[in-house]
């Protein structure tokens, strides 16, 4: 299973009716339910992989050290197994920035994932391209931000503990 972060597992910040990251480790907060989902999930066998688009790191609006210590930090308290990072910002056309599903690949090859059979959860257009064009069945967050989009999910739910449900009871238990 392939999650978003902001969004998804912490609050985005909204600025101006857009969501951006937080930008310092004082900044994040765990959406209710997240830490409990992510736990039934691991529990069902499932391996979970943040994948995020990082740019405020290239922008200079927070350093790399204070996003990898934020990846620590819920690597230590959340059932994560691994996050993927991409530092990039659009210009820089890289493989890895979502809705490339570059983040996803790599992480199937090092890891034996099959991601045809995998999910990705995501609150964003570029998360729902990214699944769809690795092959995974799609689920989109409401993270109560409205962003246009033509890319449609598979399916859409309120939050993280809505699509472990849904995934839950599609599955049977079983990744």
């Amino acid at each position: 299973m392939f999650l978003d972060r902001d969004g998804v597992i912490n609050r985005a910040l909204i600025r101006d009716g857009k969501p951006h990251a937080p930008l310092t480790q004082g900044d994040v907060d765990i959406v209710p339910g997240v830490p409990d989902a992510l736990l039934q999930l691991r529990r069902a066998g499932f391996l979970l992989i943040v994948v995020t688009n990082q740019p405020d790191v290239v922008r200079l609006q927070a350093s790399r050290g204070t996003i990898d210590a934020i990846h620590a930090h819920m690597l230590q308290t959340l059932a994560i197994d691994d996050v993927r990072v991409c530092y990039h910002d659009d210009g820089a056309r890289c493989a890895c920035r979502k809705p490339s599903p570059g983040m996803l690949y790599a992480a199937a090859v090092e890891r034996d994932i099959q991601l045809a059979g995998s999910y990705l959860v995501g609150d964003r257009w570029r998360d729902i391209e990214a699944g769809q064009r690795a092959g995974c069945m799609t689920i989109l967050v409401d993270a109560g931000h409205s962003e246009p989009t033509s890319i449609e999910p598979d399916v859409r739910l309120r939050d993280l503990s809505q699509a472990a449900a849904w995934i839950l009871s599609r599955n049977e238990g079983q990744p």
